[in-house]
C-alpha cells in the first residue's frame, strides 16, 4: 500500500517493451516521467525503463 501523496506506477522497457517493474512516486513535487535503468530479465542487461499508466 502506498502512502499518502504518493501512487504506483510501472515502469516499462524500453527495449522490450514490458513492464518489469513498479515503484511510488511523490506526484506533487515530480511532475516529469521518472526513467531510470533497471535490468530487464527478458533482454538479460540493464536498459533504460521509463514510466508508464
Amino acid at each position: 500500500m502506498a502512502r499518502a501523496g504518493r501512487e504506483i506506477i510501472t515502469l516499462q522497457c524500453t527495449e522490450c517493451k514490458r513492464r518489469n517493474y513498479t515503484t511510488t512516486k511523490n506526484r506533487k513535487t515530480m511532475t516529469e516521467k521518472l526513467e531510470l535503468k533497471k535490468f530487464c530479465r527478458h533482454d538479460r542487461k540493464h536498459t533504460p525503463h521509463r514510466e508508464t499508466k
